[in-house]
């Protein structure tokens, strides 16, 4: 078999036995605005997966950040990025924006 044809076989092989790939993760959205974020509370899977989709709509920068998810995210005006959460156990993780921190946190709910 040519090296193409058996990478192509192999990959296909990957994708039919159920494989999960990054691209076929579950999105979420989150947009910043001036301090404000929306939605101020998302149910997301548990035990699954995911990606959140960060977008400042707003003039100032903004900060993703959750300390229980140790994670955070830097977001210039107009900026887009993601974060991937691997897997949350059921419950409420809270996020905030660390540049505006007089706006009231927002939470992340895992069922």
């Amino acid at each position: 078999m040519r090296p193409v044809a058996a990478l192509l076989f192999a990959a296909s092989l990957l994708t039919s036995t159920g494989v999960a790939h990054a691209d076929g993760d579950p999105v979420f959205v989150i947009e910043f605005k001036d301090g404000a974020i929306e939605p101020a509370e998302l149910v997301v899977p548990a035990g699954v997966r995911f990606k959140l989709e960060l977008h400042n709509t707003g003039a100032s920068p903004v900060e993703f950040e959750s300390l229980v998810l140790r994670k955070e995210k830097v977001l210039g005006p107009g900026a887009s990025s993601f974060i991937v959460i691997r897997r949350l156990d059921p419950g409420e993780y809270e996020f905030f924006d660390d540049f505006h921190l007089d706006m009231p946190p927002a939470r992340l709910i895992a069922r």
